[in-house]
C-alpha cells in the first residue's frame, strides 16, 4: 500500500522522531497519560466480587488480552498490577518488552483486572486516544528507545517507569488520532488474518511431516521408493504386538532399544551452564536440551564425546523433553539430555532417530498437561523398535532426508512470507503513529 506524506511538515526537535506534521504536537508521556495509577473500578466492588487475572502468559505480542482465568478480589487485591477497562498494559521485563507483549484491555470481568506485576499501565488522558496509545506503545521507536533504557542484569532487565512518563509522544488533534487507530485497526486487522492462514498452512505442513514420517518408520518405503531401492513393494504385515507401532512389514522384527542402543550423560553435565559456556569460548558445541537453535547452548574449548557416525541426541527433563536429533564430531552435553548410541552395525541412527519420534509422540499424548514431560533411562530400556533390515533402515532415513527436506523448505517459505508481513506491520504501525505517512483519507467519515 502506498502512501503519501503530509503535505507540511516541522521539526519536532526530538531526534529519533525528525519532522512531524505542522499541526501535530509532540509532548512528554506524563503530559498526556498516567503510568501505573490506581484502578477505580477495582475499588467500587466487593471482596466477593471476581476480576480478571492475566499473568504475562495471557498478554498478546502485538496486542490481545486472554481474559480466561478469573479470581476473587479478596484473593488478590495485594501484590499484583492492577488496571481496568480502556487502560494499555505494556511488559515491561525482558524478553516480553522486547517481543512487543502489550494489550489495550477491554472485555474484563467487572471492567477491572490484576495482573503480573511485570506489567506497566498507560492510562490515557484527555487529549490522547486510548487506542492511538496502544499502536504508540507497540511501535518499532517505542520499543527500541524503551529498551536503550532497560536496567537490571541479564534477565532481569526491566523498563522504568520513567521512560514512559518522558517518552516524547507525538501527538496529532484527538479526532486525527481516532482516524490513525480506526485505520490501523483496518489494516493489522487484515494482516493478522493473513497471518493467521499462513500459520494454518505451516501447521497443516508439520502434521504432514510426522505423518509421512511415523507411517514410513512403521510400514516401510512407498511403492515407487521401494522399488527405486530395490525392495519389495506392498510387503505383507504382521501384528507387531506394540500399541504404537500397530501391524508392521512381516519379514520385520522388534526389538528392545536397548539391545540396539547404549546411553551416555554427560559426567560433566552441571557444571556446563550458560555462564560457564559463555566465558569459555572455543571450538566445541555444547548441546543442551532446553535450547531452540538446533540444541546448541554454545562453544568452549574441550569436549566430552567424540562419535565418528552419528548418534541420536535427546532431551530428558522440561518443556522440550523427547524432543530428538542427530549429533556427531567433538561435543559436550549440558543438563537435561543424553546420548542414544548404536551398539552395532545392525541399527542406523538417521532411522531410529525418525522412529523415536514416533514413538515419542506417542508417548506424550499419555502424559497428563499438568505433568512437566520427562524421560529416564529405565523409560528408555521398557521400549520396543521395529528391525528391518540394515539396508532398508538406510533406504528409509534416504527417502525421508529427501521427502522431508521438501517439506521443510516450504515451512521455511512460508515462514519467510510471515515474518515479512509482520515487520510490514510494525513498519506502519510506526510510520502511522510518527506521521511519516498521511492516512486521513483512508478513513471515511
Amino acid at each position: 500500500m502506498k502512501l503519501p506524506a503530509y503535505p507540511r511538515t516541522k521539526p519536532s526537535g526530538v531526534e529519533w522522531l525528525g519532522d512531524v506534521p505542522e499541526h501535530w504536537e509532540v509532548k512528554r508521556g506524563r503530559f498526556a497519560m498516567r503510568v501505573n495509577p490506581p484502578a477505580p473500578r477495582l475499588r467500587a466492588l466487593k471482596p466477593e466480587d471476581e476480576v480478571s487475572f492475566v499473568p504475562m502468559d495471557a498478554v498478546g505480542v502485538g496486542g490481545g488480552l486472554s481474559l480466561e482465568q478469573t479470581r476473587i478480589l479478596a484473593e488478590v487485591s495485594s501484590g499484583y498490577t492492577e488496571f481496568q477497562d480502556g487502560d494499555v498494559v505494556v511488559a515491561k521485563i525482558t524478553p516480553c518488552f522486547e517481543n512487543g507483549k502489550a494489550a489495550l484491555a477491554s472485555g474484563l470481568l467487572n471492567g477491572a483486572a490484576y495482573g503480573t506485576t511485570e506489567l506497566h499501565v498507560l492510562r490515557a488522558g484527555p487529549t490522547l486516544d486510548r487506542s492511538f496509545l496502544f499502536y504508540v506503545a507497540i511501535s518499532d521507536t517505542f520499543q527500541k528507545l524503551g529498551e536503550s533504557e532497560m536496567y537490571g542484569a541479564g534477565g532481569q532487565k526491566r523498563v522504568p517507569p520513567e521512560f514512559n512518563k518522558n517518552f516524547r509522544a507525538p501527538l496529532p488533534p484527538l479526532a486525527e488520532q481516532r482516524s490513525i487507530a480506526a485505520f490501523l485497526d483496518r489494516e493489522t486487522g487484515r494482516v493478522d488474518r493473513l497471518v493467521a492462514t499462513q500459520r494454518e498452512m505451516i501447521e497443516r505442513l508439520k502434521e504432514k511431516r510426522t505423518a509421512l514420517i511415523s507411517r514410513t518408520v512403521t510400514r516401510g518405503l512407498p511403492p515407487a521408493a521401494a522399488r527405486a531401492a530395490g525392495l519389495t513393494t506392498n510387503p505383507p504385515l504382521k501384528p507387531s504386538g506394540q500399541d504404537w507401532l500397530g501391524d508392521i512389514p512381516a519379514h520385520w522384527e522388534v526389538k528392545k532399544l536397548s539391545w540396539l542402543f547404549r546411553y551416555a550423560k554427560g559426567p560433566s553435565a552441571a557444571m556446563l551452564t550458560k555462564e560457564y559456556v559463555a566465558d569459555n569460548v572455543g571450538d566445541y558445541p555444547v548441546f543442551s536440551g532446553q535450547t531452540e537453535n538446533e540444541g546448541l547452548m554454545g562453544m568452549i574449548d574441550w569436549h566430552e564425546f567424540n562419535f565418528a557416525s552419528p548418534v541420536i541426541f535427546v532431551t530428558t527433563v522440561g518443556a522440550r523433553a523427547m524432543s530428538t536429533r542427530i549429533v556427531s564430531g567433538k561435543f559436550s552435553l549440558s543438563q537435561n539430555c543424553a546420548l542414544i548410541i548404536p551398539r552395532s552395525k545392525k541399527a542406523d541412527p538417521r532411522y531410529y532417530e525418525a522412529v523415536l519420534r514416533g514413538l515419542f509422540d506417542y508417548e506424550r499424548r499419555s502424559i497428563s498437561l499438568i505433568m512437566q514431560p520427562s524421560l529416564r533411562f529405565d523409560d528408555l530400556d521398557k521400549f520396543r523398535v521395529p528391525l528391518p533390515p540394515p539396508g532398508e533402515q538406510s533406504a528409509i532415513a534416504a527417502y525421508l532426508d529427501e521427502e522431508t527436506a521438501k517439506l521443510d523448505a516450504l515451512v521455511g517459505k512460508v515462514e519467510e512470507a510471515v515474518e515479512r508481513l509482520q515487520e510490514y506491520r510494525t513498519a506502519l504501525i510506526t510510520a502511522a503513529v510518527t506521521g511519516k505517512i498521511d492516512v486521513r483519507k483512508e478513513i471515511g467519515p
